[in-house]
């Protein structure tokens, strides 16, 4: 077994990542379902799916930064 714990953190940040997502849309658009109804649902699934053009963008954003970066800084 390795101790590369950088990898191990990676792994931890994309899983909780996963698990937020999850979380989000499964279980809080299954209430909404449940309280609400399921058009509520959708339009509470549209306005998730709308939030996520931002953050995506911003995350592409840093991560091209990251990688311009790490090209520019070879040394």
């Amino acid at each position: 077994m390795s101790r590369d714990l950088r990898k191990y953190t990676s792994q931890t940040n994309i899983r909780l990542i996963i698990g937020a997502f999850i979380l989000l849309f499964v279980i809080g658009l299954g209430l909404i379902a449940i309280i609400y109804g399921t058009g509520a649902a959708l339009v509470g699934l549209l306005c998730l799916l709308g939030a996520l053009v931002p953050i995506s963008l911003v995350a592409l954003l840093m991560f091209g930064l990251d990688v311009f970066v790490k090209k520019i800084n070879k040394d």
